[in-house]
């Protein structure tokens, strides 16, 4: 499919209600991107003032101010459809929950088909707003991963309505700019130190508590190692305090919001994902793509993402014993470190490179528009 049916480009309006920008975000900036390459138009419907808005004209998208509050914001439903039509869209495709249930039925007001996204391996409740939403307002839901696709299944949307496109990363985009050494001189590690990794909003279902306590461990072990955790969230105060109260100080650096993911990722060992819960985990992708390995836990997508033994170790949620002794292994073990980190780009080679997401969602595109997407 060439993006430009007949004399006219096709036009997609991408919904997305978040202000802030995670991997949700930076994964409709990849697509955004890789369907401008293909001639399509696209227009960002996104609350105004939202990071989002400031970054979609680079990635070549149109913007459209969309403000949606909260989950009753039934007047948004209104806008959005006049937005759509304004806009001249042929398709509705929507980012998070919150823009599902608002853009879904903007997009039934004003006639056009649309799809979601669904990024988060939570449960589905059953019950007549999920049949709404996934049999009536979305001609398909996309899942990222093969564990989201079960929890949609949990939930009861019907096999047929879903489709796995996993999230992806560009490896072009992660080639550091700095050496590695200037990198960890930088952040004061030096040439011995072991250094791990976290690149994550700093929030419960990341369980970078979990890795707090399992440092404490290794180091009561007399195994040393220091700890970079890159994010921030509403949980950044609590594990400042927790790291203190272990007294972990020495060990861990707090960066903050950081935008050098490539250059972290250079300077680093190893990438920590103790997560509670996972829908895939861009980060983890960015890491095997960047030749270092993952001690994950084995939870939603990050476990069909991650090789154990091959591309990183995979431990049971929750578990900080299994979590230090993992941690230990690929701190303790430089041959381990390189034989998993080596395997990581081939891996990402296998269905998580940006091209192949951008290919999967322009055929679902043609799919549904050629009326094979099943019934509204």
């Amino acid at each position: 499919m060439s993006g430009v049916p007949g004399e006219r480009r096709l036009s997609i309006a991408h919904v997305d209600s978040e202000r802030g920008f995670s991997g949700g975000e930076a994964q409709v900036m990849l697509l955004v991107e890789g369907l401008a390459a293909r001639g399509y138009r696209n227009v960002v419907f996104c609350p105004p003032g939202s990071r989002l808005a400031s970054a979609a004209p680079a990635a070549g998208a149109e913007t459209a101010a969309a403000r949606m509050r909260n989950e009753v914001d039934l007047p948004s439903v209104l806008r959005l459809a006049r937005g759509f039509r304004a806009a001249r869209v042929d398709l509705v495709h929507l980012h998070t929950g919150r823009a599902t249930w608002l853009g879904g039925l903007a997009a039934r007001l004003a006639g056009l088909p649309a799809l979601t996204t669904r990024r988060m391996d939570r449960p589905i409740r059953r019950g007549a707003r999920t049949r709404l939403v996934y049999e009536s307002l979305t001609r398909k839901v996309v899942a990222i991963s093969p564990g989201v696709a079960r929890c949609l299944a949990e939930g009861g949307v019907p096999a047929g309505r879903v489709v796995t496109i996993a999230s992806s990363v560009d490896p072009e985009r992660l080639r550091p700019t700095r050496r590695r050494e200037a990198v960890r001189a930088e952040l004061g590690a030096g040439p011995g130190e072991v250094v791990v990794l976290v690149l994550a909003t700093l929030s419960r279902r990341k369980g970078v508590d979990l890795l707090l306590e399992a440092l404490s461990a290794l180091r009561a072990q007399g195994c040393g190692c220091t700890l970079w955790i890159a994010g921030d969230g509403e949980e950044a105060a609590a594990l400042r305090a927790q790291a203190a109260r272990l007294g972990l100080e020495a060990q861990v650096r707090f960066l903050g919001r950081r935008d050098d993911k490539a250059e972290l990722l250079a300077g680093c060992d190893l990438l920590a994902m103790p997560s509670r819960q996972e829908g895939l985990g861009v980060a983890a992708l960015e890491a095997m793509a960047a030749g270092r390995p993952v001690v994950g836990s084995r939870v939603g997508g990050l476990q069909d993402a991650v090789v154990h033994e091959r591309t990183g170790l995979l431990v049971p949620p929750e578990d900080t014993e299994a979590l230090t002794a993992a941690l230990r292994r690929v701190i303790t073990d430089a041959g381990l470190r390189r034989r998993l980190g080596e395997a990581g780009p081939a891996r990402v080679e296998e269905g998580f490179l940006a091209s192949q997401m951008v290919e999967a969602y322009e055929q679902l595109y043609a799919d549904i528009l050629r009326g094979d997407g099943g019934p509204v």
